[in-house]
């Protein structure tokens, strides 16, 4: 499984990580031990949240980390030192790691995964942790949207031809069942992850017999139990749905079987689903589900159902394994701190443009769950000195408008990030996949109405505490009075 996911590519690195990592060995500091977080920036696109994904793909990819001779001697022609060549011949992998659970709500600014190590070690994960996380939560986001415009009918993931590669058709499937989709038409996926796998005839196989009716009846024949018949190669309403009630008359009814459904790929869905539906109850069928499919997102399935759409499950497949609206995720991998002497060393980047500049020093962070209602307050960032777990009462602000305050009552904070390696050792065991799922429903209910929207979602609150205010604060200043 492992090469399945990871295309065994042991240099799965942007190459300045690289010579930086090369150059602090030629300067002995590679054994400085750094700390790193990964946070995304905002982009209207994505939304007011995202859904975390790509943990386990990172920690496949870590947990087997080595580098073979082809690997090194191709490193020495790029121009790597030998003194580098063998400290990558005898790698030993001994950071600690720290993320966010998959299946969270996670928002802007915040540190969903978290990297202690010699500096070197830690600075080559940059790229295979971001491009894990990046893709997976994209896809995750983008399916959970789809699953909550969908109101409660089923959503399949059909998107392996129209994705991104091999890896992304894979992981992207297992991301979106995460994210809330019910099954997957990847087989390769439904193995790996156990997502449950979806079946149905495309326009060849109608195409194949010489009449569309001949065509249902042998299909019917041949999945009795799962009969979904696609009833748009001709003429969807002329044609279409009569040939298929006369395939169930024919041929399911006399094995005292029902038809699982029917599906429509073309014309406008909205209104056809509405004439199968009368035309379905009238034969006898009401319990016949009426599939869709054809280029959705969860825009056109909103407007669908907007417009009295009776489709009970929807197919998607390109803009949902590409996340066609929001293809790029702005996650980023930033220093926050070193060690030196025992002591940590604050280190922050300060840019003209004020969205860029980081927070600094190693931190958690905290969600805090009102008591009654089991809706998130606010998520706060905090030094790794502060324990909220047991506080009564918090003052929240607000980082940039600081004159704004609320005391926060009656809620229990629980800290989200937890450790996924400790000394180089995966410690955290994966829950399967459909676990995760769940709990990501779970999770998604905690939010507000007024947060999940898909246009100008509530800013949901992610604060800093007064003493990380502060030591930020001062690190700024530090540097603007120089």
């Amino acid at each position: 499984m492992d090469d399945i996911l990871n295309n065994k590519c042991d240099l799965l690195f942007d190459f300045y990580e690289l010579a930086m990592a090369n150059g602090f060995l030629k300067t002995g500091i590679d054994e400085t031990v750094a700390w790193f977080d990964m946070f995304y920036r905002p982009a209207k696109e994505i939304g007011g949240f995202c859904v975390m994904a790509g943990v386990r793909q990172f920690a496949e990819y870590i947990k087997n980390l080595s580098f073979s001779e082809d690997d090194l001697s191709f490193l020495k022609s790029k121009g790597m030192d030998d003194a580098f060549i063998d400290y990558l011949r005898n790698f030993r992998f001994s950071c600690d790691i720290w993320a966010v659970e998959e299946g969270t709500p996670i928002f802007a600014n915040e540190p969903v995964v978290k990297v202690r190590g010699p500096v070197i070690q830690a600075l080559l994960l940059e790229t295979v942790i971001l491009l894990s996380v990046n893709h997976q939560s994209l896809i995750a986001t983008k399916a959970n949207r789809i699953v909550r415009a969908a109101a409660g009918r089923e959503i399949i993931e059909i998107g392996s031809r129209r994705a991104h590669g091999i890896n992304a058709a894979l992981n992207g499937a297992r991301s979106a069942y995460i994210g809330g989709t019910r099954a997957t038409t990847s087989v390769a996926a439904a193995k790996i992850f156990d997502i449950p796998v979806f079946a149905s005839m495309s326009h060849s196989w109608v195409q194949m017999f010489d009449s569309e009716y001949e065509a249902f009846c042998a299909y019917a024949r041949a999945y009795p139990d799962n009969c979904v018949l696609l009833i748009d190669t001709y003429d969807t309403m002329g044609e279409g749905i009569v040939n298929a009630i006369k395939a169930f008359d024919d041929v399911l009814a006399p094995m005292n079987k029902r038809p699982r459904g029917v599906r429509i790929d073309s014309g406008d869905l909205a209104y056809l689903s509405k004439k199968i539906r009368r035309a379905l109850n009238d034969a006898g069928y009401p319990d016949c589900n009426i599939y869709a499919s054809n280029s959705l997102d969860e825009y056109i399935i909103r407007d669908m159902l907007q417009n009295g759409a009776r489709v009970d499950s929807f197919l998607v497949g390109e803009r949902l394994i590409t996340s066609a609206s929001s293809p790029v995720m702005g996650g980023v991998y930033k220093l926050s701190a070193i060690e030196k002497d025992g002591k940590i060393i604050p280190k922050i980047k300060i840019s003209e443009n004020v969205a860029k500049i980081t927070t600094p020093y190693p931190k958690l962070l905290w969600r805090l769950f009102d008591n009654e209602t089991g809706k998130a307050i606010a998520d706060v960032i905090t030094m790794e000195d502060e324990d909220l777990s047991n506080a009564k009462t918090y003052e929240l602000f607000d980082p940039d408008y600081t004159w704004k305050r609320k005391t926060v009552s009656e809620f229990v904070a629980r800290q989200l990030l937890v450790k996924i390696f400790e000394n180089g050792e995966l410690v955290y065991k994966f829950p399967r996949t459909d676990k995760i799922r769940s709990y990501c429903a779970e999770q998604i209910d905690t939010l507000w109405e007024e947060v999940l929207r898909f246009e100008y979602p509530h800013n949901y609150y992610v604060d800093l505490s007064q003493k990380l205010w502060n030591e930020k604060q001062k690190l700024i200043d530090s540097f603007l009075s120089r």
